[in-house]
């Protein structure tokens, strides 16, 4: 039977004796030893020769610290989703054949000037820095592997004061009434668009919703007696899966949030999802139609954006549109409250006291 040994760098030697054969070997994880030890097994009892391969050994290169790194958490059910997948995955190919004890602080500054060179904004290596610290991280802290995250921090800091990473600009791009009315109207007129997308628009405006969230609803989500809908596994930084919200459908946006929900009952007999449609597709059909009638600079996620400064607008408070856009905090919401200043007139209208009021005041004076 072979003998595995754990090190104190977190590694597990495994030594294979048998029919007067020894071999041994080192390996991060014991699984990986298990496995070649079966495999070492096999080739003695049938004269073959032994693999000796050193693939399984202490990583050299930073490519094998990433695929140790998704390895490790799908080995424990945590996948990773597919934005941090793309992003280590552009990591492989600008970073991945760099040796491990090569990766300084003057390599990282260059890595990230490069990056800048290639049109990244600041946002941009702001996440590729914090995707190689957690890499890094992992292989320190899971496998005792000798690695500075330090450096890491340097560079990130050097960088930073370059301006070259930061935070992402927050967008304030709120589509006008006449805008909407425009879109509306073309997506509903155009006999070649099969996704309901002019219904789509108003509902998105109405709830505040993302695109997939919308595409994702299911009828069994749709409560008709409270006029609310369950969000499943909304999305939230710090809570990948199981984080389901219940969203009231309103009427303060300007569009029936529940008005729309019944008209897609009639269209799908209440089967399946209430928007049975690809989010990709509805996303496409989107671009599509703002380019046919020419209006610039208008996204799909401007409408939760629009959607949520409505709901301020109607008089709702921050903990109440945090009930319909799920957001945490006022940190997290207020990127996406954009109040027009011509609306504080109002404020100021509805606050002024009627004449009758006013000359209430003066008598009780």
């Amino acid at each position: 039977m072979p003998t595995f040994t754990k090190l104190k760098s977190g590694s597990w030697r495994v030594q294979v004796r048998r029919k007067n054969e020894y071999v041994a070997n080192t390996f991060i994880r014991r699984r990986d030893a298990e496995e070649w030890a079966i495999d070492v097994e096999r080739s003695i009892d049938r004269g073959t020769p032994i693999r000796r391969s050193r693939s399984h050994e202490q990583p050299r290169i930073f490519f094998d610290l990433i695929a140790l790194h998704l390895d490790d958490l799908a080995q424990v059910g945590k996948p990773v989703r597919r934005s941090k997948f793309m992003v280590l995955k552009a990591l492989k190919t600008s970073l991945g054949r760099v040796n491990i004890k090569d990766i300084t602080r003057e390599k990282l500054i260059d890595f990230g000037k490069k990056r800048a060179a290639q049109g990244a904004g600041p946002a941009t290596l702001a996440i590729d820095f914090s995707f190689i610290r957690a890499v890094l991280l992992h292989a320190a802290a899971v496998h005792g592997i000798t690695v500075s995250v330090e450096n890491v921090q340097l560079a990130r800091a050097a960088l930073k004061h370059l301006d070259l990473v930061g935070k992402s600009n927050e967008r304030d791009r709120r589509p006008t009434q006449d805008e909407l009315n425009r879109l509306i109207e073309y997506t509903e007129s155009n006999p070649l668009q099969f996704i309901p997308l002019g219904r789509i628009i108003r509902f998105a405006v109405a709830t505040a919703m993302r695109q997939a969230e919308i595409c994702r609803i299911e009828w069994s989500d749709v409560d008709m007696t409270k006029r609310t809908v369950t969000i499943r596994d909304r999305k939230d930084p710090r809570r990948k899966d199981g984080n389901h919200q219940i969203v009231p459908l309103l009427n303060s946006t300007g569009y029936d949030a529940w008005q729309l929900v019944l008209e897609q009952r009639v269209v799908t007999r209440g089967i399946g999802r209430v928007f049975p449609h690809h989010s990709k597709s509805i996303g496409a059909a989107f671009r599509r139609s703002c380019k046919n009638i020419d209006l610039d600079d208008l996204c799909f996620h401007d409408l939760r954006h629009e959607g949520t400064s409505r709901l301020f607008e109607a008089g709702y408070s921050i903990q109440q549109v945090a009930m319909v856009t799920g957001h945490k905090d006022w940190r997290m919401l207020r990127r996406y409250t954009n109040l027009k200043p011509e609306d504080l007139h109002k404020v100021q209208k509805a606050e002024e006291p009627s004449v009758e009021q006013f000359m209430a005041m003066l008598a009780v004076r």
